[in-house]
């Protein structure tokens, strides 16, 4: 076979400058191009066998100007950059990398909570700036401090980031509850599994010791509003969950409750989230993601005391980077040797 040509369209976000393309290039002919925009994507990928895509666009348009291709592997898990019946008509193998950022997100969801509950870097920021030495006292603090011992962390989609944030939950001693309209499943607080279909049906006990006081429990998706002190997404974004934050269910939640969103920003509905803030129906949120990103300076989340945003940048680590790379060779791999993997099937 030929040496195949390889184009990444979007390269600079899964590597920086820290990480080695080398794995990929001993596979093929590489072009990476650090972003690409959706008009720049034809001329890119002309005569490639093989695109590397994150955000770059791979619609119906652009597939049917590129007779070359043979293979996508999608930089994500997510694969709504391309059109998947468009692929597969023109047999354009298509894989993604699901799981690479599970660790990485369920640690920054819990950054942002514990950001929230104990203010750490606006009160570092105040002893810097001077606050504790020309305070009277020998402790103070701006913010209300809470103890997580006992609350209620409400999940929405407990795939494998929602249980990993679940397990964390339970060793802070935690009640756990998750809505989840799949069949779930379930982390005791020893670490053991346990299969659960449904609100009120049977469970079936994988392995492990049960433990009453801290199984995740499954509520209906009005409970997981009503009785979370912490809210966290976890879930895809799809027309059933799109604006799933809105102001009828912010006027359910405990006015102490804060919400947390690491998935994915059309969740929210942005000025329902913002007014509910700014009356404190709720306490306050912090963010991951938004409905437009890079947003504009005038977003209606940005800036707000008792809301926190960070850049997109859960997945980010070193460590996830370097998975979802190593997945994608693999990918690249199996396909060039006629046995693709991680298959996305319309």
């Amino acid at each position: 076979m030929p040496v195949p040509k390889i184009v990444v369209l979007d390269g600079h976000a899964l590597n920086p400058g820290d990480l080695s393309w080398q794995p990929l290039q001993a596979l093929g002919d590489v072009q990476v191009y650090p972003r690409t925009e959706t008009p720049q994507v034809v001329a890119r990928c002309t005569g490639a066998q093989i695109v590397l895509t994150n955000k770059g666009v791979l619609g119906q348009e652009q597939l049917i100007n590129l007779p070359d291709l043979k293979f996508i592997s999608v930089l994500a898990t997510g694969v709504n950059v391309v059109d998947l019946q468009s692929a597969h008509q023109q047999g354009i193998v298509v894989s993604n990398v699901a799981g690479y950022s599970t660790y990485s997100v369920a640690q920054h969801t819990w950054g942002l909570i514990l950001e929230l509950t104990n203010r750490i870097g606006a009160h570092s920021s105040g002893v810097a700036n001077g606050e504790w030495s020309g305070n009277q006292d020998w402790s103070y603090w701006h913010y209300p401090l809470r103890e997580l011992k006992d609350k209620t962390l409400g999940i929405i989609g407990l795939g494998n980031i929602g249980k990993q944030v679940a397990r964390i939950g339970l060793a802070m001693g935690m009640r756990v509850i998750t809505y989840n309209h799949k069949l779930s499943v379930s982390v005791s607080g020893s670490g053991s599994v346990r299969s659960v279909e449904s609100e009120g049906v049977r469970s079936v006990e994988s392995e492990g010791v049960r433990s009453a006081e801290s199984e995740v429990t499954i509520v209906s998706l009005e409970q997981v509003f009503k009785e979370s002190d912490i809210l966290t997404l976890h879930c895809p974004l799809t027309p059933g969950t799109k604006n799933l934050i809105n102001k009828q269910r912010l006027s359910t939640m405990k006015p102490q409750a804060l919400i947390i969103n690491t998935a994915r920003g059309p969740l929210i509905h942005e000025q329902d989230l913002k007014q509910a803030l700014e009356d404190q129906v709720i306490s306050g949120a912090a963010l991951d993601v938004l409905s437009e990103e890079p947003p504009p300076q005038d977003h209606p989340l940005i800036g707000l005391s008792n809301c926190l945003v960070t850049p997109h940048q859960a997945w980010a680590s070193w460590e996830s980077r370097s998975r979802l790379l190593r997945e994608t060779v693999l990918n690249v791999q199996a396909f060039l040797n006629g046995s693709p993997r991680n298959l996305v099937i319309p």
